[in-house]
């Protein structure tokens, strides 16, 4: 009985330094693969930045963006990391400028008030976009909660668009104006605690190309989309 007891005894304290071996490994092998790959989900209010003479918003322009985010540390406490991804976006704008088409021809003009009701008038983009960010974090390999500073640029690949205009005189609808541009790209920064994230993108070129006149006048209207951003590993 005795030589059993001792027996078990030995196994056991065997089996808990295996134990404690494994463990150790373990969380060397989590801290060492240790990455912050993330889907992202992001709501924003979109304005038009440098707008012509005349223009305005109104109503809420909308935006929602979603992907997964590649993390690559590159130092050895694993909290700076590069960032790149791959994501959609939907984004509306809702303004007084009508985009109409006659005889095959696509005009923009301001929309007079005091002559017709309208109801509704707004364009919306889809993109696919690739975020390239550089991100800075408090986080550890088993701390989900921390802050984090994420700053990057965005580019983004136009493949629908559509308008919309509703009035008294009339209704119409367009898809995949030409005068749209294809390629649409800007500065990024996300910055906050857990999984709420103040975000916010700076649009660096236009979202119209040269050949959208207004008044004779090229439409250099810029994207500024201010919202939340929600990382979720």
């Amino acid at each position: 009985m005795k030589h059993t007891i001792l027996l078990l005894t030995v196994l056991m304290s065997c089996f808990g330094m295996a134990q404690n071996n494994e463990n150790t490994t373990d969380k060397s092998e989590l801290y060492k693969n240790y990455r912050e790959d993330q889907f992202y989900v992001s709501i924003t209010y979109n304005l038009l930045n440098i707008k012509p003479n005349g223009v305005n918003q109104n109503g809420f322009s909308s935006g929602f963006h979603l992907g997964f985010i590649r993390d690559m540390p590159v130092n050895e406490r694993r909290n700076v990391a590069i960032g790149l991804g791959l994501g959609l976006s939907s984004n509306s704008y809702n303004q007084n400028v009508s985009i109409l088409e006659t005889n095959n021809d696509i005009s923009y003009n301001i929309i007079d008030e005091s002559e017709v009701n309208v109801s509704k008038n707004k364009f919306t983009t889809y993109l696919v976009e690739v975020p390239l960010e550089f991100r800075w974090r408090t986080s550890t390999a088993t701390d989900y909660s921390f802050w984090r500073i994420y700053s990057g640029f965005k580019l983004g690949y136009l493949f629908y668009n559509s308008t919309k205009f509703k009035s008294d005189n009339g209704d119409e609808k367009l898809t995949n104006v030409e005068d749209f541009n294809k390629l649409q790209y800007g500065l990024t920064l996300s910055v906050g605690y857990g999984t709420w994230n103040f975000h916010v993108y700076y649009g660096l070129n236009s979202i119209f190309d040269n050949s959208a006149k207004l008044n004779g006048q090229s439409i250099d209207m810029k994207s500024l989309k201010i919202g939340l951003m929600f990382y979720i590993l």
